[in-house]
């Protein structure tokens, strides 16, 4: 009987019972779930439980990868972001399922993984998204080493994607020049259209840096005539429809004082909504008002907006680029280049904009030279 009276031991009435099941774990392994209840039916309930925990730990010598992951996910879908599970369930979908869905988590060895990494190879993948698959896997071992239906992870003796040509990230950018052209081609057609959002947004973008999704969840509440105040995200690449969350990470929430041009532009903004719509409140979206400007609509009038005036056409994300470039053509130190950003360390801010900051080896020399002068 896996039910235990222990005598002389009672709460409320209620009997104390000992509960214990024994199992051999797929590692071969004897081993018991043990626990205590309250009360016969509680018990019972308590034995029907361990039993089924104990029946999942001992069939793990069937677990595929694709049976895996599904536990995996079930594991974590509450504890991140849910654009994050979205890229974890399309890395496994399209780059580990189709090569290692059918494989038992135990036939997996260095052969198999290195040959798995071959398969990747030959997929016309950027050098960025094979290390994000590469990382996907790894975390779903690990999650299969701490929850014991792995000894080991195998993947720990296959190394991650390397670049052979070790090519840096392409960061892209609009001098001022270049933005007040582009800027100019978009209030050109915010006049002629009777529709300012797009300026705006390009506007929002380029002197705030802040990412995409930020700027579609800002309202008229996060606009205070001196900041914006930075505190949701907006993703519309879901098949759920738009998703408001956190931003990407803690630092991002942030506030961010803005320059006269822009406190202009907002206010103008804000003037022009408040006399075309009826119900106009504080809790609109300060670009589309009812619903954030769409990302495909974005993209066209990007695309329009650079042919208008002449200049390369850059991407969305690449105005938030543009704008670290400002800061750090300005001396602005790296420190507040990564507040502003939301960077959740300094370093991120140097790795990914190193080859903007000037070069301190002649401003160093020149100190030296002045120091000693004949």
């Amino acid at each position: 009987m896996p039910i235990y009276k222990i005598n002389g031991e009672k709460k409320d009435g209620l009997q104390k019972y000992k509960v214990r099941v024994n199992y051999t774990d797929s590692f071969g392994a004897h081993k018991q779930l043990t626990r205590v209840a309250w009360g016969k039916d509680a018990a019972a309930a308590l034995e029907r439980e361990l039993t089924q925990q104990a029946q999942n730990r001992q069939v793990t010598a069937d677990l595929t990868v694709d049976q895996l992951f599904a536990i995996y996910f079930d594991s974590v879908q509450h504890e991140i972001r849910r654009t994050s599970l979205s890229k974890k369930q399309s890395a496994f979908k399209y780059h580990i399922s189709p090569f290692l869905g059918k494989v038992n988590i135990k036939k997996l060895d260095v052969k198999i993984l290195n040959s798995w990494k071959n398969y990747i190879n030959e997929k016309d993948l950027a050098f960025i998204s094979k290390k994000n698959t590469y990382k996907e896997l790894n975390a779903c071992l690990n999650f299969a080493v701490k929850t014991e239906y792995l000894a080991t992870n195998p993947l720990l003796k296959v190394d991650n994607f390397r670049n052979a040509y070790d090519e840096k990230t392409k960061v892209d950018f609009y001098t001022p020049e270049e933005f007040q052209k582009y800027i100019a081609a978009a209030l050109s057609c915010a006049v002629t259209d009777n529709y300012y959002d797009y300026y705006v947004f390009f506007n929002i973008a380029y002197f705030t840096g802040a990412r995409k999704g930020e700027i579609h969840a800002l309202r008229w509440t996060n606009f205070d005539s001196q900041y914006i105040d930075i505190k949701k995200s907006i993703t519309q690449k879901l098949k759920q429809g738009d998703i408001e969350t956190p931003p990407k990470n803690k630092s991002s929430i942030r506030k961010v004082r803005l320059p006269r041009p822009l406190i202009d532009i907002l206010t103008r903004h804000r003037r022009r909504q408040q006399s075309a719509v009826k119900d106009w409140s504080e809790n609109g979206f300060i670009c589309g008002y009812y619903t954030p400007l769409r990302d495909t609509s974005i993209d066209l009038q990007n695309r329009k907006y650079a042919q208008m005036a002449g200049v390369k056409r850059i991407r969305i994300h690449d105005f938030r680029h543009s704008h670290a470039s400002l800061l750090i053509n300005a001396n602005i130190s790296p420190l507040q280049v990564a507040q502003r950003l939301g960077h959740a360390t300094v370093d991120q801010t140097l790795k990914t904009y190193s080859h903007l900051f000037p070069n301190e080896e002649e401003r160093t020399i020149q100190m030296l030279n002045n120091l000693f002068k004949n």
